[in-house]
């Protein structure tokens, strides 16, 4: 009995801490579990004060990626050239480029709309700055600089419309003695781009230059953002050597980053909730990787990588791809190794991620994310059915010898030894488990908070709706009539479980339907469906099962 008078002190006071630290979050403060919030900073970047130290270092064969130089008269000449603004439109993404860098500067997610309107990723305006920008370094010294993020480029390309399956952008620029032809090419349905630079030596010597990819990004939250949870918001970088590492906007302004500096392979991003920005460099070519703050709450992560050496009149070509927009798993996985990793489950991945492809499988036949999880919950509930029926035979044993216990109780009140071994002799004998009734709450715990960071952090949920008033799973129930049916289930369950002995325990017991009723008053809607599902199904076979029982007993008795 003090075995299970723990479990069930454990499931309540997880519980409450899982309650507190909703309400702390909705509060302002930082959550508990590890998901540490961006802070919400007023002040934002102001894209002309950049370049001091937006424009990585180099010299020709060498490039110093984290000794970043203060503004050149050159530079501050280039930011401040006339630029005009190229808009770009897909079927699924509306891009905005700057002439000045040719600099992909906004950019809609058409199809993932925000208040009714397209949601907006990539921005540089006074509110906010989020650019991917490209460059090339390593010019001879006292030589004027190869074409950078700042340098004036020209547009080549005349359609800027995607009729067929692809649309290619072309800029040029040239300066230095090399000329830097950059061309994005966009693909029908798909928000992964192909950038190639290529890179022409114009001059009479040869020329070792370096090109960069760099994506930039004030600290501030992504339009949108509640109060009732966070999710990552920040930068980060996947190779194989240290597979995917998180970077908070915190550890860049204190130098404490840890990320791998140097690889072959792999990708560096910027991550938000449901949306994802990143740059994918040729694969097998060696680079560095660097993360800094370019000033107070504006930051970047680049990647610079050595071309070769280019001789005179001859061309060397870079093709890299730029991921802009949702956190698509699927989509994500097949355009680089590992960047299916921007979904964050936290300390369930383990249980979340093969659930999200049982979920995804399902969503396949039904059409329909809520159906999904109803079909989600019949499937788990048939999974555990063993366990969970016996159970819930153990529970009725133990309901129908309550009067016997209560004997007991009375038989043994100053000796609590005899007691005990009096009532664990009653368990043998009527094969009663004294922790069936725990058993199928904490057997649902890991799926519980799995389910909760899929519908939380999977773009697919967002926005999904089920039926009548339920119109996007990935928010807590508008009306709140989800959270009151599951309180009610658990409270109607409660009526087919034993009463506990102890006093201690039947409050517990009573006050869990509470808690965990005000707890899908913040979670998803979707969880709130599995377990009013859940709940049902576990009722309906709890009656059964106690039904059985009793007729059972009645036929042993009448023969």
């Amino acid at each position: 009995m003090d075995i299970r008078r723990t479990v069930l002190w454990m499931i309540f006071s997880f519980s409450l801490l899982f309650l507190w630290n909703n309400w702390e979050i909705h509060n302002g403060k930082p959550s508990m579990f590890g998901q540490e919030t961006a802070a919400t900073v007023t002040q934002s970047a102001t894209p002309g004060n950049t370049p001091n130290t937006s424009v990585p270092s180099g010299t020709a064969g060498a490039v110093q990626p984290g000794n970043v130089p203060a503004t050149t008269a050159a530079s501050a000449a280039e930011s401040s050239a006339p630029s005009a603004r190229i808009v770009v439109t897909t079927d699924v993404l509306r891009l905005t480029f700057d002439t000045t860098g040719a600099q992909l500067v906004h950019a809609e997610v058409l199809k993932y709309p925000t208040d009714g309107q397209p949601t907006v990723l990539f921005d540089r305006s006074p509110a906010s700055t989020y650019v991917a920008q490209t460059g090339v370094v390593g010019a001879p010294a006292n030589a004027p600089g190869f074409p950078t993020h700042l340098t004036p480029f020209h547009l080549v390309s005349t359609q800027l419309d995607l009729t067929g399956d692809k649309l290619p952008i072309t800029f040029e620029a040239e300066s230095g003695g090399l000329k830097v032809t950059k061309t994005y090419t966009l693909h029908r349905g798909s928000y992964d781009i192909d950038v190639r630079n290529d890179l022409t030596n114009t001059g009479t010597a040869p020329l070792t230059p370096s090109l960069y990819l760099q994506l930039e990004r004030d600290g501030n939250d992504p339009v949108g953002a509640t109060r009732f949870y966070h999710t990552f918001t920040g930068m980060a970088v996947y190779s194989e050597q240290d597979k995917f590492q998180k970077i908070d906007f915190s550890d860049i302004e204190k130098n404490k980053a840890n990320y791998i500096k140097k690889a072959d392979n792999g990708w560096i991003g910027v991550v938000q909730h449901y949306f994802a920005a990143a740059w994918i460099p040729p694969q097998g070519q060696q680079r560095t990787i660097d993360v800094l703050q370019v000033q107070p709450n504006l930051y970047a992560i680049r990647t610079v990588e050595p071309v070769g050496q280019i001789a005179p009149n001859s061309t060397a070509s870079v093709d890299a791809h730029l991921w802009v927009g949702p956190q698509d798993q699927k989509a994500m996985a097949a355009a680089a190794p590992g960047l299916d990793l921007v979904v964050d489950y936290g300390w369930v991945t383990i249980v979340a991620k093969p659930l999200f492809k049982l979920m995804t499988w399902l969503h396949t036949l039904i059409g329909n994310w809520g159906w999904t999880i109803v079909a989600l919950t019949v499937l788990i509930k048939a999974v555990f059915f063993p366990l969970t029926a016996a159970s819930y035979k153990s529970m009725a044993r133990m309901k129908a010898v309550a009067p016997r216990m209560q004997t007991l109780k009375e038989r043994y009140c100053d000796d609590r030894a005899k007691l005990n071994a009096a009532m664990m002799e009653m368990y043998r004998t009527e094969k009663i488990n004294p922790l069936g009734g725990c058993l199928p709450m904490v057997i649902q715990i890991p799926v519980f908070f799995a389910l909760y960071w899929v519908l939380l952090s999977s773009v697919e949920m967002r926005g999904a709706p089920w039926i009548f008033w339920v119109h996007d799973l990935s928010v807590p129930d508008p009306l709140y009539i989800l959270p009151a049916v599951m309180m009610g289930t658990m409270f109607l369950q409660l009526k087919f479980n034993p009463k506990p002995p102890d006093p201690m325990q039947a409050k517990v017991m009573m006050f869990m339907p509470l808690v965990f009723g005000a707890v899908m008053f913040f979670a998803p809607a979707g969880l709130a469906i599995y377990y009013c599902v859940n709940n049902s199904l576990s009722i309906l076979q709890q009656w059964t099962i106690t039904r059985g029982l009793a007729r059972r007993a009645s036929t042993a008795a009448n023969s």
